[in-house]
């Protein structure tokens, strides 16, 4: 249910939330909207991930560098520094496309958002669905290297989902429910993350691993469609589901406040409905918030924060593979791409499962502010524990300790996990009206998105470059990092106590 402010302009307390301050027994989340919007989160890391397993043999058979090995001078540093075989520059132009596709989708989602806000969620995600599903059999058919970076390109400019999905989210919940349901985000993406990578190595190369059942000249040419396709058929299931069965929560038009009473406040009105606060009878607009107004040092505040936040979890994803199979020499661990795939998938399990059953009753018991100070100080010793691991590797090897250090770091990245869910829940909180809820999530997500666009790139080679000249014993990059996250602590600071209340 929805619950409207006496001012929606100007205040900053939330118009999705009840802040009467009064113990509410949760109201049930709306069982069928929930599962298709989870299927529509879903989706989205399984097109994205599916493609890691065979990425760079992908390019690699692109033959991008034309046969010409001797012109070292245009590979990354990373693989001068580490002396690694050349056919692994193909991992440098993976990341490349990755890039382009959160630097596209940093463009336009923006614009997805507020137009959300205003024709409906519905149609949008409807669409950023049908361009995924899209792209991913363009890219699955794809034989040059231009053929990639476009189709990703094209990806990214349609999808404006993941704003919209999580405005959508904000619109089903309510003050009681809402905890329990962004918990569901996490635990979605993961299982996401966990399937993607299985259907792209398994399903990649069929003619090899299947010639009984692929033996056309087709799976020859296109090695890598079947496990594109299978995503992208996955997404158009995703889409019929969206289009018959997911209700938009966004009504048409604008809404005007009603007069009703605190008694009448606690009738079930159900999702999508307009309740009010305090039985005031003043009539509002609904309509979208300009940005300008909509920019108020509040919302910046929690923006800023998931800005932060998601930069140092992006570092992160892309520092941890480095790390696990960088030789022991170099400050790595020289793990096996199976092991890697192995320990994420654990990963991947470990966050779903502990964010389904923890999340909710921890934001009850300390508050959305706490956990989310708690969840970002991890960082400090997720990042610190690099270094340390490195050197029990460089002593001793990889015995016993090195897996009770990757434990920890691995419980540690859980609970800084559930950060995520927090600060969404306050910029949910903080959309002056239901109309303005994409164009704050779109916001949120653009800078996101630049951050995953640069952080990557940023991060692996400034890795590389404390190594190359011994910054800090080759650990400098942990050092930066450590001191980023702590030049924005105070941000989290200044987060208000009660999501729904104004900043002071």
């Amino acid at each position: 249910m929805l619950i409207t402010s006496s001012d929606t302009r100007d205040d900053d307390h939330s118009v999705l939330l009840s802040s009467d301050g009064r113990d509410k027994r949760p109201t049930p989340l709306p069982k069928l909207q929930m599962s298709v919007l989870m299927l529509a989160i879903l989706v989205e890391p399984i097109a994205s991930q599916c493609i890691y397993p065979f990425i760079n043999q992908l390019v690699g058979e692109l033959n991008i560098t034309g046969g010409d090995e001797k012109k070292v001078g245009e590979y990354p540093l990373l693989l001068i520094i580490l002396n690694l075989p050349d056919s692994d520059l193909a991992g440098y132009y993976a990341g490349m496309i990755e890039s382009l596709f959160f630097a596209t989708q940093a463009m336009t989602i923006l614009q997805w958002s507020r137009l959300s806000d205003r024709i409906g969620r519905k149609p949008v995600l409807l669409l950023g669905i049908f361009g995924l599903s899209l792209s991913m059999l363009c890219f699955g058919l794809s034989r040059s290297f231009t053929g990639l970076v476009l189709s990703r390109c094209i990806t990214g400019a349609l999808n404006g989902n993941i704003g919209v999905m999580k405005s959508m989210l904000g619109e089903l919940t309510d003050s009681t429910n809402m905890a329990q349901g962004f918990a569901l985000i996490p635990i979605a993406w993961s299982l996401g993350v966990s399937l993607g990578p299985v259907i792209g190595g398994t399903l990649s190369r069929p003619q090899d691993h299947f010639p009984r059942l692929f033996d056309s000249p087709f799976w020859a040419e296109f090695p890598y469609f079947l496990p594109c396709g299978v995503a992208a058929a996955f997404a158009v299931l995703t889409f019929v589901a969206i289009l018959f069965f997911l209700k938009e929560t966004l009504p048409p038009g604008v809404v005007p406040e009603k007069l009703a009473s605190i008694v009448e406040r606690d009738h079930e009105v159900g999702y999508g409905s307009v309740d009010i606060q305090h039985g005031s009878s003043v009539a509002t607009s609904d309509a979208p918030v300009p940005l300008r107004e909509l920019l108020n040092a509040s919302r910046v505040l929690r923006i800023a924060n998931y800005g932060m936040l998601a930069t140092l979890e992006v570092v992160l994803y892309a520092l941890q593979p480095l790390f696990y199979s960088t030789p022991i020499e170099y400050g790595g661990l020289g793990f096996e791409p199976m092991t890697i795939g192995a320990w994420m998938a654990v990963f991947g399990v470990s966050d779903g499962l502990i964010q389904a059953f923890c999340f909710a009753p921890l934001v009850e018991r300390i508050g959305p502010k706490k956990l989310f100070r708690i969840g970002y100080m991890c960082f400090f010793p997720i990042f610190g524990l690099f270094p340390v691991i490195s050197w029990v590797a460089t002593r001793w090897g990889i015995n016993w300790l090195i897996w009770v250090l990757l434990t920890c770091q691995l419980i540690l990245t859980v609970i800084m996990d559930m950060a995520f869910s927090c600060i969404l829940m306050y910029i949910t909180a903080a959309a002056p009206n239901r109309r303005s809820l994409g164009a704050l999530n779109g916001l949120a997500q653009t800078t996101a998105s630049i951050a995953r666009a640069i952080g990557p790139a940023s991060a692996t080679s400034l890795f590389a470059y404390s190594i190359q000249h011994n910054v800090v014993g080759g650990y400098g990059v942990y050092v930066v990092i450590v001191l980023l996250a702590f030049a924005a602590l105070p941000l989290s600071a200044k987060l208000p106590d009660d999501m729904d209340m104004a900043d002071s």
